[in-house]
């Protein structure tokens, strides 16, 4: 993946304004007790995480987004494709949903931060000259 993408910084939950420090200190989505934990500023760039109160409010819209995609995807695996019935692919979404949340929940917030942050390749050093 090419570093300085949207894409990049998404798949790997990096800062998307230096693409190097990390959003969550707790890489696994699946510690439950540390899902919704984000360090506050990057680590690198010293990047705010938390631009505004309630700022991640708005990647509900983006897990909706994801859902519903998975929602598709599931129907036309097991459904179409494999020609279940209603109940047996209801039931399969749902245990995909359930296994998939905490990383679709990660998933979502990390895509919105990316559609408001942009990446910055100068952002380390001037943050390191800033430091000193």
């Amino acid at each position: 993946m090419l570093k300085g993408t949207k894409f990049y910084a998404i798949t790997k939950s990096k800062c998307p304004r230096c693409m190097e420090g990390d959003i969550y200190p707790d890489s696994n989505p699946y510690h439950l007790k540390k899902l919704s934990d984000f360090n506050q500023r990057c680590d690198v760039c010293n990047q705010n995480f938390e631009p505004e109160p309630n700022f991640y409010y708005g990647a509900m819209y983006i897990s909706y987004g994801y859902t519903v995609a998975l929602f598709v995807a599931v129907y036309i695996i097991f459904g179409v494709w494999m020609d279940w019935s209603m109940w047996p692919t209801v039931s399969a979404l749902g245990i995909i949903l359930v296994i998939l949340g905490p990383f679709l929940f990660r998933l979502s917030r990390t895509t919105w931060l990316s559609l408001f942050v942009h990446y910055d390749r100068d952002a380390t050093e001037r943050w390191q000259k800033e430091k000193k």
